[in-house]
């Protein structure tokens, strides 16, 4: 994503991440292993760490820290889910986004700005009213607005009679908004490693190492690593690790692109999203407009841009934001996310004993990050899954009993 300094005049710099854990050389048996540094391997073990007491713990990275997912998201943190499972898992990640900043000792420059979902339709009006009223029964800040409540959250969105898909009305939770990527990986990273926590970088899992029901090892391109209990957090590349282990996993992997701007001067006060153009945009601390639409189609596991998507994001932009008319593109990279049937994640046990399961965030991954590392290192510290996770587990897929966030009626971003 956009990986230079985006701190604003005053604000703290941080130090160098390379001064801010160690390198080490892998140890011959672990208690926890995580398969995944991006934020919720790293947030995980901070959780161990932090809660539990748990520090004989390694997190694997096959490439440098936090370099999938996290470093090519779009950085929007919400909680306003229409059902009463999501909004519990996205509402407590919320909460501790809040005071995340001193848990960590470490500048994430969370900016609490608000998210608008825009309404262009009088069913995206229904639909629209209908989550704001579950998200308060929910005990979640919702609220809905007209076209000029809407102007008034947001003066340069675009809410005349005359385009494409005029501005009906919106969601708007006050309490979302972004946070510095990078800088929440390393603050994660720097108190697990100040806690005896190994990350481990340029470690590739190749297989594991099995005794029944058990995994015993994982075998890496550093040597074979024993582990008491292992956490798949790869995200999109979780069904490579799964076809290993023999578990039929249910989510498919789609890039999913965005862009970034040149730098602007501050003009976007908030985030806006939209289903019906389908782009959602915010200003980065340093100036750049962020934009995102929805995952590709295909599946795959491209990092970079395309322009037929480029072309589509801009067009929309453009339509809510005449203002950006003339604004130049600056760069462009895409994601790799992991889709469910219903949208919604799988985490919790899977058929080996000792192997936990995280994935299928989708394009929810990185709002979810310090509540997923709270209630996954619960399970790993407990074997039994957090009240908040418990309604993902993997068995649902047989039970019937999904978590349709496809319902919701909002961009899932």
């Amino acid at each position: 994503m956009y990986r230079t300094d985006q701190m604003g005049p005053g604000d703290e710099q941080p130090e160098h991440p390379d001064f801010l854990w160690r390198n080490p050389e892998p140890r011959r048996t672990y208690d926890v292993v995580i398969i995944g540094g991006g934020g919720h391997g790293l947030a995980t073990a901070h959780y161990l760490a932090q809660n539990h007491g748990i520090t004989n713990v390694a997190v694997l990275e096959k490439g440098w820290l936090a370099g999938g997912n996290m470093a090519r998201n779009t950085t929007v943190i919400r909680s306003n889910y229409l059902w009463d499972e999501s909004s519990a898992i996205y509402e407590h990640s919320l909460k501790l986004w809040e005071g995340l900043e001193e848990d960590l000792g470490y500048p994430i420059l969370f900016s609490q700005r608000g998210v608008l979902n825009l309404a262009h339709s009088l069913q995206d009006v229904r639909d629209s009213v209908r989550r704001v009223e579950a998200n308060r029964l929910n005990g979640i800040d919702a609220e809905w607005v007209g076209p000029d409540g809407v102007k008034e959250l947001c003066p340069i969105v675009n809410i005349s009679d005359d385009i494409r898909y005029p501005v009906l009305g919106a969601t708007y939770q006050p309490r979302a908004g972004i946070a510095k990527h990078d800088y929440v990986a390393w603050g994660f990273a720097r108190r697990a490693d100040a806690a005896g926590i190994d990350i481990i970088q340029g470690c590739e899992v190749v297989g594991f190492e099995t005794d029944g029901n058990r995994v015993t090892g994982v075998r890496t391109n550093r040597g074979t690593i024993g582990a008491g209990k292992v956490a798949l957090c790869a995200a999109g590349h979780t069904s490579v690790l799964t076809d290993m282990l023999g578990i039929a996993v249910p989510v498919q992997s789609h890039p999913l692109q965005a862009l970034v701007s040149e730098l602007l001067e501050p003009v976007h006060p908030t985030v806006v999203m939209s289903n019906a153009v389908h782009v959602y945009v915010s200003q980065a601390h340093k100036g750049e407009l962020v934009m995102g639409a929805g995952i590709d189609s295909y599946n795959g596991y491209g990092q970079r841009g395309a322009f037929h998507i480029i072309e589509r994001q801009m067009a929309a932009a453009v339509e809510l934001f005449p203002i950006f008319a003339r604004a130049h593109l600056l760069r462009s990279w895409g994601g790799i996310v992991d889709v469910c049937p219903d949208a919604s994640p799988i985490v919790g046990r899977t058929p080996y004993d000792n192997v936990f399961l995280n994935c299928g965030w989708g394009t929810g991954g990185f709002k979810a990050t310090p509540g997923l590392g709270w209630c996954l290192a619960q399970t790993l510290a407990y074997d039994e899954p957090h009240p908040y996770i418990a309604p993902f587990s993997l068995d649902r897929f047989v039970t019937g009993a999904l978590v349709d966030e496809h319902g919701a009626a909002a961009v899932a971003h």
